[in-house]
């Protein structure tokens, strides 16, 4: 017993200290780093598809399916930062070690590149590493006719093009890859260490958290508005080199911005390998596979608050009834505990075999990330319909008449710049969300968030139905337009570009609901050692959707094609059927809503025992219940 008061008394101890770190002074710092991050990765993504179809010559297919397996790849990565920042180094030294060797292999690669002055050695290595090479192999391949395929021949290139060579698209998936890996590091540990800046021991603080969410996708938002714009302005009309050039450039600030807060941040130390303790629960559970157990009887559990303090700083978990299979991993048979004798003496209290006997606290923890999976699964088709954004509406709009005030002005909005709507609707969404929404709905429903996030996630759902079903009416309208006006094999269409205004402004309504939905649902169920890992979960399921999308495109590719060698996606989409692509991707999403509705009604939420801080007196436990979705 004194063990345990010994322990929590530690545990105070350095919460006290982190008090006087983090809170809202650390926001400035976390947002100038996630701006000008996001504003590099956006810029670099942005307008890819018309470098790969302009410059490579890829066929459209291609280029679509490249560039949705880059960004699967991109979102799956984090699963190995997260491992890394929960378990070994923690989520400051996983972002900020890796931004040391940013400045570092920034300068080695520069001067390798110019051959001014001998190469830098560097002496850490990191995920980021990798980001900035991509980035930079692909700024120089953009700068450098050599990278490329010649021109398309014919005046203003109508004529034949010849595509990429192999050894071209070996640097152009390279450079991608390198990225993607270093998305890595970055993606699953900045969202949680912006959360972990406040303190949930208390109240006051736990409330200011879910406000973090909203502004941080906000500035997330911002960033992307100005790389969508101002960068892909630069892209189009200076040069490719200047337009990743920029982001290049941004990358290095980003860096710089987070390292400033050093003093301010307060740092939560990692906790041992997560999945080294799920995998215990489960062999314990398979081992005791035959043994009874009483449901009546959970007090007769395992429990060790010793074992446990590293990984509830805040509270512990508690019993539930649900998944009981695994609650065998709690049970005290013969052979489970020991007694350490490594210093000569026997210990005070048995020591359990931890691939024999695990805590509840640990087999709860298995269980939130089970009870987690089929919400977090209902977020792939979603990834899926938003993808088409940046494929095939982008196709959409560079055959459609992008004039910023036709009649008036002759300038024209780059076609990777129409995602500005869909920016400037999530900014929006937002805004009013934390205004006007939020006040309005507290009165209802007494949440310091006016709704639950699984109703906020369903609402995203809902408005992305939507958008999928305009963009295919208004893909209908634009290729009919086509035809009456004798342009279907120009490949244009003399039909207004503001018409996919409305498919982009619902897109980004569904994100500020959906998207920012889900990474409080990750975080908040997810088990408090595992927050990184919950983050990393929320960049998975982008992935996955990416990779449905992939899926899509190439069987309605194989399905649709007729004898004469046409099908519904043609690189003239003029001549394709994509409003039939994208009612079939509504249908999956109208099927996905109904999967939705039936998980959340049925959703469990993780039973915190949730230990509350009184200032003028010892530490409070309070019960914090989470019984249905409308609770929380």
């Amino acid at each position: 017993m004194e063990t345990v008061e010994a322990a929590m008394a530690e545990e105070e101890a350095k919460k006290s200290k982190m008090r006087k770190k983090g809170g809202f002074r650390t926001m400035p710092f976390i947002f100038a780093n996630e701006v000008a991050e996001k504003l590099a990765v956006l810029g670099f993504t942005t307008n890819m598809l018309m470098y790969l179809t302009r410059q490579l010559h890829m066929p459209l297919a291609k280029a679509a399916t490249t560039l949705t397996n880059f960004g699967g790849v991109s979102a799956m990565t984090p699963l190995i930062g997260a491992f890394l920042a929960d378990s070994l180094v923690g989520r400051f030294w996983t972002i900020a070690a890796a931004s040391l060797i940013y400045q570092v292999v920034r300068i080695h690669i520069h001067a390798r590149t110019h051959a001014r002055t001998p190469p830098r050695r560097a002496e850490l290595t990191g995920a980021f590493v990798f980001a900035w090479q991509g980035m930079l192999l692909l700024t120089v391949s953009a700068a450098m006719p050599v990278f490329r395929p010649p021109p398309c021949s014919g005046a203003g290139g109508a004529g034949a093009c010849e595509e990429a060579a192999p050894w071209q698209l070996a640097v152009l998936y390279a450079a991608l890859l390198l990225n993607a890996l270093g998305a890595g590091g970055y993606r699953p540990c900045v969202v949680a260490f912006g959360a972990d800046q406040f303190d949930e021991s208390e109240a006051a603080e736990r409330a200011r958290t879910w406000g973090f969410f909203n502004w941080y996708y906000f500035c997330n938002g911002a960033s992307q508005l100005v790389a969508v714009t101002a960068v892909v302005y630069v892209q189009d009309n200076v040069g490719w080199g200047w337009g990743l050039g920029v982001p290049t450039f941004c990358m290095a600030v980003s860096v710089v911005a987070f390292v400033a807060g050093y003093p301010l941040y307060r740092r939560l130390h990692p906790s041992g390998s997560p999945f080294t303790r799920l995998a215990q629960v489960v062999v314990a559970a398979v081992r005791k596979r035959r043994v009874p157990t009483d449901a009546d009887d959970a007090a007769a559990l395992y429990e060790n608050d010793d074992m446990d303090a590293p990984i509830s700083l805040y509270g512990k978990l508690v019993h539930t009834e649900q998944l009981s299979f695994f609650d065998r991993a709690a049970i005290v048979t013969d052979g489970d505990l020991t007694t350490d004798t490594s210093n000569g003496k026997p210990s005070s209290s048995p020591i359990p075999k931890p691939w024999r006997l695990s805590t509840v606290h640990r087999v709860e923890e298995l269980k939130s990330l089970l009870r987690m999976g089929p919400i977090w699964a209902a977020g792939i088709l979603v990834i899926t319909a938003y993808s088409q954004q940046h494929t095939f509406a982008l196709q959409q709009a560079s055959t459609m008449d992008r004039r910023l005030a036709p009649g008036l002005s002759s300038f024209q909005i780059p076609a990777g710049s129409m995602t500005v709507f869909t920016l400037l609707a999530m900014l929006t969404t937002l805004l009013a969300y934390d205004r006007v929404l939020v006040p309005l709905a507290r009165r209802v429903t007494g949440l310091d968030r006016g709704i639950s996030y699984l109703h906020r996630m369903g609402v995203g759902f809902a408005i992305s139905v939507a958008a999928t079903l305009v963009a295919g009416f208004v893909e209908r309208h634009r290729r009919e337009s086509a035809a009456a006006a004798g342009t279907t094999d120009a490949g244009t269409s003399p039909l207004s570009a503001y018409w996919l205004v409305p498919q982009y402004a619902l897109h980004g309504m569904a994100e500020a609901f959906n998207s920012v939905g889900h990474l409080e649902f990750m975080y908040d169920q997810s088990p408090e050692s595992m927050r990184s890992m919950a983050t990393a979960l929320f960049w998975l399921s982008i992935s996955l959707g990416s990779y449905v999308s992939t899926m899509l495109i190439s069987a309605v590719h194989r399905w649709s094609a007729g004898a004469d060698g046409s099908n519904w996606l043609p690189d003239n989409i003029n001549r394709g059927r994509l409003d039939y692509f994208y009612w079939i991707v509504a249908l999956l999403q109208v099927l996905n809503l109904a999967y939705y509705a039936i998980c959340a009604r049925c959703y469990l939420f993780k039973p915190l025992q949730l230990r509350e801080v009184d200032h003028d007196a010892k530490p409070q436990i309070e019960l914090q219940e989470k019984a249905s979705p409308l609770s929380h």
